[in-house]
């Protein structure tokens, strides 16, 4: 009788413990703001939550579409558990669309675009239990949210190798009498004059001279991630400077368009224009999501953390070229490309290492860069160190923003 009363008497305890907890396993460490993810093997009931800043038009927003679409697929979710949103600005609609993917039941929400970033750090601040992952931001390791994380790849080094296939045609176009060595200029698309473009068009570029060493480079700013109009005109603009081969950091079909159109050598980005220019695409580097929102959603329904800051690379998949189109490449550039990707993989080879370029003519063997985003950019962070800028290595969006000689600005527009 004694032992019943005691099990009576424990159950009893056990019960009250639990209304006051909630059900829920108190953190070991209450000091530390926790996130409540869901329980283990739960993945048939989870929800995840995208916003994207433009729609499938965009070759940015659609490489982001397919990567949840195949992130999905590969997890077995259903059409019902992933949704998207589409032409979201940024601005406070990210924040309130943030607000609707929560109430519609999402416990993981992503979001691709830099803009979108303090918008949803205001969601993740009042829904702890929610997990926020963030693209292309700089804040996540500095603002210390435990449910609020950025994602990045080293897609340097993807424009590194695309830049390998642009030198070894304006090689092709050299021999072939078109121009001279001297007149190898290419031309840039820029949207805005932020680190992760100066860093997509420097690595590029270097890429290009590591085999066409007289090449130069000009770069305008449209002033917008994606606008059709804007991109078409500033590739003209360029092609009528006497730029023998384009290349771009925006998002839309106007760059590429110009370039079929004037039968000029175009080198994409975030995915292949073959089907539209058949004639003058040569190949595209993306960064492969679909890795990082696996393993983001993996971690979340385990109730594992999520990196505050997470960088894929060419090993974990996430830094890929499309196929090179044979038609408008030069002969030899995939064998190329795979010495050089053989040597980055290795550690043999680094993007920038700095007796690749010069700044004002001089070498550089110190640089502050601002790893630590504040609202005066103040540099921060020595990254120069063994004999390279260390890039995405301190967090993982771009910070590398280094003007170099070879490469000529004709104009600059931060927002």
């Amino acid at each position: 009788m004694k032992k019943v009363i005691a099990v009576l008497l424990a159950v009893a305890m056990l019960l009250a413990l639990a209304a006051c907890t909630g059900g829920k396993k108190e953190p070991a460490n209450t000091d530390e703001q926790t996130t409540a993810a869901p329980e283990a093997n739960d993945l048939a009931d989870l929800k995840v939550g995208f916003i994207f800043l433009h729609d499938e038009n965009s070759t940015y927003d659609l490489n982001f579409i397919n990567a949840a679409k195949a992130a999905a697929a590969e997890l077995g979710l259903s059409d019902e558990q992933i949704i998207l949103k589409t032409n979201v600005p940024e601005g406070q609609e990210c924040q309130d669309t943030a607000e609707d993917l929560v109430d519609a039941g999402c416990s993981i929400i992503f979001a691709d675009s830099f803009g979108h970033e303090d918008f949803m750090i205001e969601s993740a601040k009042a829904h702890p239990d929610v997990q926020y992952c963030h693209a292309t931001g700089t804040k996540a390791h500095t603002e210390g949210h435990a449910n609020y994380h950025n994602a990045f790849a080293a897609i340097y080094e993807g424009r590194y190798l695309a830049g390998i296939a642009a030198g070894m045609k304006l090689n092709e176009m050299i021999e072939a009498g078109q121009f001279t060595a001297e007149e190898a200029k290419i031309g840039y698309v820029g949207a805005y004059t932020y680190a992760e473009v100066m860093s997509g068009y420097t690595s590029f570029f270097l890429g290009a001279r590591s085999v066409c060493p007289t090449a130069t480079m000009e770069v305008t700013f449209t002033g917008s991630w994606y606008d059709e109009t804007a991109e078409k005109e500033a590739a003209n603009k360029l092609i009528a400077d006497n730029c023998k081969l384009i290349s771009q950091h925006a998002d839309s079909m106007g760059a590429p368009t110009a370039c079929e159109l004037a039968g000029v050598p175009d080198v994409s980005y975030n995915g292949s224009t073959v089907d539209q220019c058949p004639n003058t695409f040569i190949v595209s580097s993306r960064i492969d999501w679909t890795p990082y929102f696996v393993y983001a959603i993996k971690a979340a329904v385990a109730g594992e953390a999520i990196d505050t800051d997470w960088t894929g690379t060419i090993a974990t998949g996430s830094v890929v070229l499309t196929d090179i189109n044979e038609k408008a490449a030069a002969a030899g550039t995939a064998e190329a490309i795979a010495e050089a990707k053989a040597k980055l993989e290795a550690g043999e080879l680094h993007v920038y290492d700095i007796t690749t370029f010069t700044k004002d003519g001089a070498q550089l063997d110190s640089y502050l860069a601002d790893v630590d985003t504040d609202a005066d950019f103040t540099p921060d962070t020595e990254v120069i160190k063994d004999g390279y800028f260390h890039e995405s290595e301190m967090r993982s969006a771009p910070y590398f923003d280094i003007e170099i000689d070879g490469i000529t600005l004709l104009d600059r527009n931060y927002g």
